[in-house]
This record gives C-alpha cells, sequence and structure tokens, in this order.
C-alpha cells in the first residue's frame, strides 16, 4: 500500500469514527420512565414528587427534584431536553439545567426556564415572567401556553447559547457573552455543566410532566453575542430586578415582518407587541377583518395589541372581537373640533387651530371623553401637539391642563405610554402621574423597521426611579376582564352573551 492509500484509509477511518460520535451523541435518553423516579432524587419535601398515571406531579412545598441517572450521573454540557408541560391556574414552577444538587433553598448553580402560563404572584410578590423565560436574563411576559392543555417544552443549549421553545415557536435565544454581568448571589448562574432539576414551588401549585427526554449533543463553537456587553448587562439588570422591558406599540410597517420582530426581540431581550390599527378606513374596520388579522398572528412570540382608531372605533367591533387582543390603546390625535371639523393631528394641512389656547382646552377635553369613555388600557402618543403648535409645549401644557390628564387616567386605570420615538411626555408630566400613581407602559409606533432600542423610556427609567411596580401588563387569558365601557348598549347586548360571569 503506497502513501496515498494508507491516507485515504485513514481519512476514512477518521470520517467513519466521527460519524459514530456523533450518531452516539444524537440518541435520545429517556429522563423519565413513567412508571417511578428512578433516576431521580428529591430534597427538602420528598412528598411534592408523585408519579399518577405516568405523569410526574409536582404539587407541594418547595423541593427540587434532581435527575442523576445515566453514566454521568445527569452530568450533561452540550444537549437538547423536551418535556411535555401541563399547568393549573396558580401554577408556578421552573425546569433547572447546569445545576447542582443541593439539599435546600432555590438552586444556586445553573439557569432556570420559566413554568408559568397565567399566575400573576399577589401584591408584595408579584409574579411577572411567564413559562419560556430564561428566569431573570431573558424574560418572557407574554401568554405562549394555556393552563389545562399539554404544550411542548424545549430547551437547546450549546457552548455559549440558549435556545428556548414553546410548542414549537422559539422564545428566547440567549448568546451568554464573556464574563456576563452578575451580582454576587448569582455568580454561578452561568453557561458551564451539570444536572437537569424540575421544582415544586408551592403548595398552590401543580404541574404536570411526562416524556421527559434528552438528547446529547456534540461541542461546537461559541457564538458572538448578538448585542455589545453594556446593553446586554443593562437588559440583565433590568430583568434581574423584575422589569418588564417591553414595547407595546409596535407596527408592521415599512416592510417590518412578524418574524423579523420577533428576531429582534430576542436579540436585544425586548418583548415586543404589535398592532394593527383598527378604525374607519384602516386595515381592520370589522370584525371579520380583526378575526382575519388574528390568524395571521397566531402563535408568533409577541403580545396582541390594538390601536384604536377615532373616535366612532367603538361602533366597528364587537366586545368580543376586541377581547380577543391581549391590550387597546388609543390616542388623541384623531378628533373632531367643535365646528366640525374632523383633524389628524400629525397632517399639518388637516389641523385648525384658530385659538391656541381655545385648540388646548378642546384636546384636553377630548382626553378626558377619550380615557374615561372608550373600553382602553394604555393612552398613547401621549401630549402629542401638531407641528404648527409644538414649539410651545411646554408653555401650552400648563400644570391645570396636566393635572386633568392625570387624574382621568388614574380613575380609569388606564396606562400611560413613554413614547420613545417622539420623546412623550416630558420628564415634568411623567413625574406629576408617577406621583399620582400612574401605570406606564413603553412604545416606539415605529414608521420603520429600524425603531431603536427604547431609549428615551430607558432614560426615563433613571430620572423617575421607576420600578416593576410602576408598570403596565396585560392580564392572561382567563384573568382579564371583558372591556364593554363606552360600547353601543346593541354592540354589548350581542357580544356579551359569550361572558356571562361578567354579567
Amino acid at each position: 500500500m503506497n502513501n496515498y492509500s494508507r491516507l485515504i484509509v485513514v481519512l476514512f477511518v477518521s470520517i467513519l469514527f466521527n460519524s459514530c460520535q456523533t450518531e452516539n451523541k444524537s440518541d435520545w435518553i429517556t429522563l423519565f420512565n413513567g412508571q417511578n423516579l428512578d433516576g431521580w432524587i428529591a430534597h427538602e419535601n420528598l412528598e411534592s414528587f408523585k408519579v399518577v398515571d405516568g405523569e410526574l406531579v409536582c404539587h407541594g412545598k418547595r423541593s427540587h427534584l434532581y435527575y442523576l441517572g445515566g453514566d454521568n450521573h445527569g452530568v450533561f454540557k452540550n444537549f437538547e431536553l423536551e418535556l411535555k408541560v401541563k399547568t393549573q391556574p396558580h401554577s408556578n414552577s421552573g425546569v433547572f439545567f447546569h445545576t447542582k444538587e443541593q439539599e435546600k433553598s432555590w438552586p444556586l448553580k445553573g439557569y432556570e426556564v420559566q413554568v408559568n402560563n397565567s399566575y400573576i404572584g399577589s401584591e408584595e410578590s408579584p409574579e411577572l415572567r411567564k413559562t419560556g423565560s430564561l428566569y431573570n436574563f431573558r424574560n418572557v411576559y407574554y401568554q405562549s401556553a394555556k393552563d389545562n392543555e399539554w404544550f411542548d417544552l424545549r430547551i437547546k443549549v450549546v457552548e455559549n447559547q440558549i435556545e428556548i421553545f414553546v410548542d414549537g415557536r422559539q422564545v428566547v435565544n440567549y448568546i451568554q457573552p464573556d464574563d456576563p454581568y452578575r451580582v454576587k448571589n448569582d455568580s454561578y448562574k452561568v453557561i458551564d455543566r451539570g444536572q437537569i432539576a424540575l421544582q415544586a414551588h408551592d403548595p398552590n401549585s401543580t404541574v404536570y410532566f411526562k416524556n421527559i427526554r434528552l438528547k446529547e449533543l456534540p461541542d461546537g463553537e461559541k457564538l458572538t453575542p448578538l448585542v455589545d456587553k453594556e446593553w446586554d448587562t443593562q437588559v440583565t439588570k433590568l430583568q434581574m430586578a423584575n422589569f418588564p422591558l417591553v414595547d407595546f406599540h409596535v407596527h408592521l410597517k415599512g416592510g417590518l415582518t412578524v418574524e423579523q420582530a420577533v428576531e429582534n426581540s430576542m436579540k436585544l431581550g425586548i418583548n415586543y407587541g404589535i398592532a394593527p390599527n383598527c378604525g374607519l378606513k384602516f386595515p381592520v374596520t370589522d370584525d371579520e377583518s380583526l378575526y382575519a388579522y388574528m390568524d395571521t398572528v397566531k402563535g408568533k412570540s409577541i403580545f396582541r395589541g390594538m390601536q384604536a382608531e377615532g373616535r366612532e372605533w367603538v361602533t366597528l367591533f364587537s366586545a368580543k372581537a376586541i377581547a380577543e387582543f391581549d391590550y387597546v390603546f388609543t390616542d388623541a390625535m384623531t378628533w373632531t373640533d367643535k365646528k366640525g371639523r374632523r383633524m389628524r393631528l400629525w397632517i399639518p394641512e388637516e389641523v385648525f387651530i384658530d385659538d391656541e389656547q381655545d385648540f388646548m382646552e378642546q384636546l384636553v377635553s377630548k382626553i378626558e371623553a377619550i380615557v374615561s369613555k372608550e373600553p382602553i388600557d394604555i393612552y398613547v402618543n401621549p401630549t402629542y401637539l401638531p407641528e404648527k403648535i409644538a414649539a410651545k409645549y411646554d408653555e401650552l401644557w400648563t400644570d391645570e391642563r396636566i393635572d386633568r390628564i392625570v387624574k382621568v387616567l388614574v380613575e380609569n386605570n388606564v396606562a400611560l405610554e413613554i413614547n420613545s420615538r417622539l420623546k412623550l411626555p416630558s420628564e415634568k408630566i411623567l413625574q406629576k402621574a408617577k406621583d399620582a400613581g400612574v401605570k406606564f407602559s413603553f412604545g416606539t409606533n415605529n414608521v420603520t423597521p429600524n425603531f431603536g432600542r427604547l431609549e428615551y423610556s430607558l432614560e426615563m427609567i433613571e430620572k423617575l426611579g421607576l420600578t416593576y411596580k410602576d408598570m403596565f401588563l396585560p392580564k392572561p387569558d382567563g384573568l382579564k376582564p371583558v372591556q364593554t365601557k363606552g360600547l353601543p348598549a346593541e354592540i354589548i347586548g350581542v357580544s356579551m352573551a359569550y361572558f356571562p360571569s361578567f354579567l
């Protein structure tokens, strides 16, 4: 055999060997046999885990169940983990990875993937993070699965990348930077290697698991983070503080697609609420077009918002259709003045200002009527003034006018948007609103696919000292009341038949 032939044989054997290695790595390992807890060990409250009818039931006082089976005693580095999960109302649990067995308390090592579809916690201890969250590091605040229904949870870890999927749709794509920001107590919450664990959170929570299996993956290349270290640190600090970083005011404009928005969301760690314009002569103008739109965003990793346009929108949609959205918002940029002139304040040729003070009085009265009479959750593009008088913003928004706006927001439990593109409202108005107890939301109202990073909103967090307690979040399915305020009686009469518990 000549040297060339020997080289061919060596290459062939090498390829065959590597192929076998990859094939072995691709074998799925069943972690739960559906009959007992062989391979698993619980600590603190062993009775919190039971096997019932082939399902692993987590219910009871705080406890963690660690998988220690297999030749490597449950220690995995790169892997793909799949589980079938079902929750009940009030359920709260988690799936840990790269953790380490410990006898008491919450695991100190590794990451947790949240399991919580609808539970919102208490006033003293709110639980805002929803199923699929990489707990405290890349939080998900929208609901991606329902209680009392089995859903698929998939976790994939390769080197410095963590991907999380709920029912096949990706909700997290986190690439951990070198030396990521961590507070002292969380210094071990990083990618490493370790065990899988399931959580029983409290006696009021019941979560079911089945079909738990894992596939080890071969070593891979470390990826370059999608964002710079400064942004990763800023986002991590907010999410560790339970602060919901959400842009509720995103439109599919300028060629932006839902898929692009979702990709940007996972890149930046900002959740997005995507809203169509709903009203007379807009893309969504009745129940039929509303449901058609909903079909296009069904199962997407977003909040689903409704931008109500014009004052006649309340006559166009039923309460049942409106309830399809996670939240509803509107602004005071379209209205008819006392002379019967319909205005759209962002179009100079459609704005009529005979007297500045009179115009402002009409505008404030319109805002009061909108907030008090229309079934909305958020007042957006707030305190916007037409181009003709925008330079007099601080002069025209007097203390008396500001106080009227703040008062009606408080009385009707409507949130105030901090708009990052328009940089509205001013810090002075926001401070008055905060002092009065108004809740806030963040929004961009983008006109292009490049809608920034909520820069003005983040600036106001620092200047106003905002915390999660100051922020608006939509209630999950089953906890959200049906809005009927301002809807015509004939619309309410028909649609409320679907919601007898609210009559």
